[in-house]
């Protein structure tokens, strides 16, 4: 059963997620995660086998499926 850890609600449903990985200074998209998803407040759950997968991908020397321009901005630097 459910249970957001954020807000205490257990309604969810499945979805497909993109994350951002920040591993030794380089940022790593990873796109089409199954995640459970709070229907009240967005927080995504991953299951421990999808955890362990991302982990594994992200870890190993594997190349990604393609290379993305990423533009940064910084909090303290905005007008």
């Amino acid at each position: 059963m459910f249970k957001c850890h954020v807000c205490g609600s257990q309604e969810s449903h499945a979805d497909w997620v993109s994350e951002i990985f920040k591993i030794q200074g380089n940022f790593y998209l990873v796109e089409n995660i199954p995640a459970m998803v709070c229907s009240r407040c967005g927080e995504e759950v991953f299951s421990r086998e999808t955890t362990e997968r991302v982990r594994v991908m992200l870890n190993q020397e594997t190349e990604p499926i393609r290379s993305i321009a990423l533009g940064v901005f910084s909090y303290d630097e905005a007008v």
